[in-house]
């Protein structure tokens, strides 16, 4: 696999991200739903301003200093897998851990594009109201990531706490809503950790 194949699938896997956020923002209202399969899959369009799946950073004062420092330290995660993806490249690595590593780094760039330019490049959405073009609702790194991937597979109330965060707030598994950055991200280091395990070593 070499550096032009995977600069080209990077470039797909953002593109194809990008294509659905962009879609979603402008077509959907804030927190409306697309029933896909009933009682299993859904497009609902939500927002978050933290990592993935939705999950929040805590920020105190107005400020968003926690969503800063996502943003940068997603900044220096690309930067860093990039440099590493050329050198393993030109160490003759395995061709599954450059793509997963490439799986990685479309995503971080997908969730990172959100938060740099949404901001700047669109209205708020609101529950009501469908955002455009134009009339941006946040400056440079403050913009809010777009998800909208619920599986809501079934309601578990018995559930052990610590299992929480699997639960949406009217207690359906799977609750969190995520992207295509998210799922290529986790499908990534998944496969890294199960299947590629011996090359890290």
């Amino acid at each position: 696999m070499n550096l032009k194949r995977i600069s080209l699938l990077v470039v797909v896997l953002v593109a194809l991200d990008q294509i659905l956020k962009i879609w979603i923002k402008t077509h959907l209202h804030l927190e409306e739903s697309l029933v896909i399969v009933p009682d299993w899959f859904q497009l609902r369009f939500v927002e978050n301003n933290g990592a993935a799946f939705g999950m929040q950073i805590a920020s105190r004062g107005a400020f968003d200093w926690g969503k800063l420092l996502l943003s940068l330290f997603r900044v220096g995660l690309v930067g860093a897998l990039l440099y590493y993806i050329w050198y393993i490249i030109r160490h003759k690595a395995p061709t599954g851990v450059v793509i997963g590593l490439s799986l990685i780094v479309a995503g971080a760039i997908g969730n990172i594009i959100d938060s740099a330019f949404y901001g700047m490049l669109f209205s708020a959405s609101t529950p009501t109201t469908v955002a455009h073009f134009g009339d941006g609702y946040a400056p440079f790194m403050m913009g809010r990531v777009v998800d909208m991937f619920y599986f809501p597979l079934f309601q578990w109330s018995n559930h052990p706490l610590w299992l929480g965060f699997l639960l949406d707030e009217r207690g359906y598994f799977f609750g969190p809503i995520f992207n295509l950055a998210d799922a290529y991200i986790s499908v990534a280091v998944v496969y890294l950790l199960i299947f590629q395990y011996r090359f890290f070593k």
